[in-house]
């Protein structure tokens, strides 16, 4: 069984036990979440479609760390006018592992 869960406005595709690499949440580690943003519940035989959520689907999960992605270089430049600007980029993302997924 798993979800499509909605967290900080991106999608996500949540198992039992998986891991989820989403942008940063500002929580420690340790704590308890629980997001019921599901906009798609698949169990054992039956398929519930959100319009756009499904009612009484829940999605528990257990933050496990934050970290920085690698450096993405943004360089621009014109030809022939002598312009060039490099910027470094790292975004931050927290990792969370999904403990259970219910549909009451």
């Amino acid at each position: 069984m798993y979800a499509m869960v909605e967290i900080l406005g991106k999608q996500y595709k949540a198992e039992k036990g998986g891991l989820l690499k989403v942008d940063k949440i500002d929580a420690e580690e340790g704590k308890a979440l629980e997001f019921d943003s599901v906009l798609l519940y698949r169990g054992d035989d039956a398929i519930s479609v959100g319009a756009p959520y499904v009612k009484g689907a829940k999605v528990s999960a257990v933050v496990e760390g934050h970290g920085k992605d690698a450096k993405v270089i943004v360089f621009k430049y014109k030809r022939r006018k002598d312009y060039r600007r490099k910027q470094g980029h790292r975004q931050q993302y927290s990792v969370i592992r999904v403990q259970d997924v219910t549909l009451a």
